[in-house]
């Protein structure tokens, strides 16, 4: 499938809904919990989430239109939400990011992106360069990437609880089996 901006909106617009269903009113094992060192709980995925609508998609998108691949994309920091979300709760962070979503979208529609300036280009730091089109095709993925990696998260609370059962479930290939402590 071609990229087309009518079609990403369907997923940008959708993910919020998806974070509060998925998310709103469980326990904080549920929402602190990852799947190992180093991997993001669902509540670092959203303060994730809301460092990128601040900094990432949209504020790329104007320089690619405004400055082409004359002036390179500020580096993203991936690891921001841990300061930026310190004392709030997830119930916070869901209304942030759905309000910073929402007015996302609305300037992603104000540009009036036409196909021919989807193909422009612009320079990521670490990438090189890229269009238009892709960052946006990457903001519609990069949704879907995390809506999994909530959902593993998740699943990986009750690992060591589904028996046998582990090996038909997919949401754990290439997890180790955890032991308790005895």
């Amino acid at each position: 499938m071609k990229f087309q901006i009518d079609q990403g909106i369907e997923i940008l617009a959708s993910t919020p809904g998806v974070l509060r269903s998925m998310l709103a009113g469980l326990g904080d094992l549920w929402i602190t919990g990852n799947y190992g060192e180093g991997t993001f709980s669902p509540f670092d995925v959203v303060g994730h989430l809301i460092h990128g609508e601040r900094t990432d998609w949209i504020p790329r998108a104007k320089i690619i239109l405004a400055h082409g691949e004359s002036q390179p994309f500020e580096p993203f920091d991936r690891y921001a939400m841990f300061e930026e979300s310190k004392g709030r709760s997830i119930a916070e962070l869901l209304d942030t990011f759905e309000s910073l979503r929402r007015e996302n979208i609305q300037t992603l529609g104000d540009l009036n992106l036409t196909p021919e300036r989807l193909n422009f280009r612009g320079t990521h730091p670490a990438l090189g360069p890229v269009t238009l089109g892709q960052l946006l095709a990457t903001w519609v993925v990069h949704d879907l990437n995390h809506l999994a990696q909530i959902a593993k998260a998740m699943a990986f609370q009750y690992a060591d609880n589904v028996g046998p059962w582990r090996e038909y479930l997919t949401i754990f290939e290439n997890q180790p089996v955890r032991r308790e402590k005895s």
